[in-house]
């Protein structure tokens, strides 16, 4: 037999190369259900990092727009993270903003506000991803064999 064909002395598919053959398409249906799973996850990541703007900052730039330099360059630090979606950076540089004593209740609010838009904007992608990879696992359950 040619092109890798598996045989018995006969010529004959044997049981031993039947169970080798139902093996192999078993490993692929697994391989099809892992590449599935794994580009709804590529997925999920390209729709999360598509949707910039989640968090309007101008309010925090506004309030802070007369104060101290080092108040000035944090909510720099926070505008680049939510740019980036870099949501742990930006809660960080507000969490130090908000344990500022000094600030104005206006500063306080627009704080309080843009993190409050920062935890919507980690709830709504954790929501997506999962709702994305529970239809995936679904996809995957149903293209295994039964």
């Amino acid at each position: 037999m040619e092109n890798g064909a598996i045989a018995g002395p006969s010529g004959c598919l044997t049981r031993a190369s039947l169970t080798a053959l139902v093996s192999v398409r078993k490993v692929s249906k697994v391989m099809k259900t892992f590449v599935s799973i794994l580009s709804a996850l590529a997925f999920c990541v390209a729709v999360g990092c598509a949707k910039k703007g989640q968090v309007d900052t101008a309010k925090l730039e506004a309030s802070f727009s007369t104060a101290e330099p080092a108040k000035k360059s944090e909510v720099d630090k926070v505008v680049a993270s939510v740019k980036s979606q870099d949501w742990a950076g930006a809660s960080a540089s507000l969490q130090r903003l908000a344990a500022d004593a000094k600030l104005t209740e206006e500063q306080k609010q627009a704080v309080k506000s843009t993190l409050d838009q920062i935890g919507n904007a980690i709830k709504d992608a954790a929501g997506k991803a999962g709702g994305e990879v529970n239809k995936a696992l679904g996809d995957a359950q149903k293209s295994l064999p039964k």
